[in-house]
C-alpha cells in the first residue's frame, strides 16, 4: 500500500511540475471564445488570455478599440463602422445606425412612426417589426438583425486577425430590459455573422464583473450606463456569486449625441453672427460635427479647446453682410470652455438623476445604502456628470475601469469562463427577474 501511495504521489508531483514548466516555457493556448458588446452607438470585441488571466480588448489597425455601430449601403458595397461614419453625412438616407433600438422589438404603426421621426433613413413597418429601406443594387429593405450581423461579422474578422485562428464561439451582452424575443433576435444576428452564442449576459452584470465586483464583498450596486444615445440605470443586488436586477430605469433619448447637438447649435449661431450665413455644404457640416465630438472629448481633460474649421459659406461675407449668388471661404475659429459646454447641457445633465431616483425608489433603497456606483459608457467621462452623481450620493463613483470598455471587458471575462481558460475567474450568475420592467423618462 505504501509503495502504491508513493507512486501516486510521484505521479501527481510530475503532473504539477509538467504543468508549471508548460506554463513557463510553452506559448499559452489561443482563446476559444470571444466576448462581444454590440452597443447602440459603438461595439467592441475582447478575449480572455489563458495563462495571464488578462482581458484584451482588440483594436483595429488604427489602434481604436471600438467600432461605430453604423452600416452604410451603396449600390456597389456595404461599409461598416468608421468607413460608414466617414460617409454618413454625404449619404444619410442609406446609413443605418441605432439598429439595436429596433432589434426584436414589437411596434404599433403609430409607435414606429414616432420613432422614425428621429432618423433620416427610412423605416418601414412590417407586421409589428421595423425594417430599414436602403439602396443596394436596387431598393430593398433590411432587418435590424441583418444590420447587427454586419457589425458582428466585422468584429469577428477583427478577432480572427488578432488571434490568427478562426473564431466561431462567443458570449454577447444585451441590455437588462431586453425580453426573450429581443435576446433571441440578437442571437440570430450573431448566427448570421457565423457566431455560435454560448451565453447572453446582461450589460450591467458584465460591467459589474469588469469592475471585479463579482469577487468582492458588496451587496447593492448601481450601474449608470450613459453612451452616445441612451441612458440606462440598473440596481443590482449581489448575493454570493449571483446578481439580481432589482430595478431599471432610463432615457432612450439622452446621450452624447444630444450633448454634441447643443454645442453644434451654438456654433451654428456663432457662425451666423460672424458671417451672416450658416454652412450648407455636407462636408462642412461633417467637419463641424467631427470638431464638436473632438471638443467634447478634450473638454473632459482641459478647461478650454480651440475649434478651427474651414468653411465655404453661401452668400456671406465677414461681418455678416449677405451677398446672394456668391460664396466665400472662411476659417471659423471659436474657443469653447468647459464652463460653456456645461452651461449648454446643464438641464440634460440633471436629467440623469430622474432614473437614478426611480430605481432607488422601486428597489426600496436609500441613496446611502448603495455600496458601489459603477460608471459605464463614454459620456460618463464628462466631469460635470460625475460631479452630479457624486453630489447626489455623497461619495465618488467607481472610475477604475475605462467606461467605454467596461461591458466588453466583463463579457470577455465571461467568455473566458465559458471557454475553460486558466486561470479561472469567479463566475457571476444572473437571477432571472421576469416581472422586471424598465421605466423610461423621455
Amino acid at each position: 500500500m505504501a509503495g502504491a501511495m508513493a507512486i501516486l504521489g510521484s505521479s501527481i508531483l510530475a503532473l504539477l511540475l509538467a504543468g508549471y514548466l508548460a506554463q513557463q516555457y510553452l506559448p499559452p493556448p489561443k482563446p476559444k471564445v470571444i466576448g462581444v458588446d454590440l452597443g447602440t452607438t459603438y461595439c467592441s470585441v475582447g478575449v480572455f488570455q489563458p495563462g495571464t488571466g488578462k482581458v484584451e480588448v482588440i483594436a483595429d489597425k488604427a489602434g481604436r478599440k471600438s467600432l461605430p455601430s453604423m452600416v452604410l449601403f451603396t449600390n456597389q458595397e456595404v461599409r461598416v463602422g468608421y468607413e460608414a461614419q466617414e460617409l454618413a453625412d454625404a449619404n444619410p438616407l442609406n446609413t443605418v445606425y441605432d439598429a439595436k433600438r429596433f432589434i426584436g422589438k414589437h411596434f404599433t404603426p403609430e409607435e414606429l412612426q414616432a420613432e422614425s421621426s428621429r432618423y433620416q433613413f427610412k423605416i418601414l413597418y412590417n407586421k409589428g417589426h421595423a425594417e430599414f429601406s436602403v439602396f443596394a443594387n436596387e431598393t430593398l429593405s433590411v432587418t435590424p438583425e441583418y444590420v447587427g450581423s454586419r457589425l458582428l461579422f466585422e468584429l469577428k474578422k477583427l478577432a480572427e486577425e488578432y488571434l490568427g485562428v478562426p473564431v466561431s464561439k462567443a458570449v454577447i451582452s444585451v441590455p437588462a430590459e431586453f425580453d426573450e424575443r429581443q435576446r433571441n433576435h440578437t442571437v440570430k444576428a450573431a448566427q448570421l455573422a457565423g457566431l455560435d452564442i454560448l451565453r447572453v449576459i446582461n450589460e450591467p452584470t458584465a460591467a459589474a464583473m469588469a469592475y471585479g465586483l463579482h469577487k468582492v464583498d458588496v451587496f447593492n450596486v448601481l450601474v449608470v450606463d450613459l453612451g452616445g444615445g441612451t441612458l440606462d440605470v440598473s440596481l443590482l443586488n449581489k448575493q454570493g456569486g449571483m446578481f439580481l436586477t432589482r430595478a431599471m430605469a432610463g432615457n432612450n433619448q439622452l446621450g452624447g449625441q444630444d450633448f454634441n447637438l447643443r454645442l453644434l447649435q451654438f456654433l451654428f449661431n456663432r457662425i451666423h453672427q460672424q458671417y451672416g450665413a450658416v454652412p450648407t455644404d455636407k462636408q462642412d457640416v461633417h467637419h463641424l460635427r467631427q470638431a464638436v465630438e473632438a471638443a467634447k472629448l478634450n473638454l473632459t481633460l482641459y478647461d478650454s479647446v480651440l475649434i478651427r474649421v474651414p468653411l465655404s459659406l453661401p452668400g456671406s461675407s465677414e461681418g455678416g453682410e449677405e451677398h446672394s449668388g456668391t460664396s466665400s471661404k472662411v476659417l471659423f475659429e471659436e474657443t469653447v470652455t468647459r464652463d460653456l459646454f456645461e452651461a449648454l447641457n446643464q438641464d440634460l445633465f440633471e436629467k440623469i438623476l430622474a432614473p437614478v431616483e426611480e430605481v432607488l425608489s422601486r428597489g426600496h433603497l436609500g441613496r446611502h445604502e448603495v455600496d458601489e456606483i459603477v460608471l459605464v459608457g463614454g459620456s460618463t467621462r464628462i466631469p460635470r456628470i460625475r460631479q452630479v452623481i457624486q453630489e447626489f450620493f455623497g461619495k465618488e463613483p467607481n472610475t477604475s475601469v475605462d467606461p467605454d470598455l467596461a461591458v466588453v471587458i466583463g463579457v470577455a471575462l465571461q467568455a473566458g469562463i465559458m471557454g475553460g481558460s486558466w486561470p479561472l475567474q469567479v463566475s457571476a450568475l444572473e437571477i432571472p427577474n421576469r416581472h422586471l420592467q424598465k421605466v423610461n423618462f423621455n
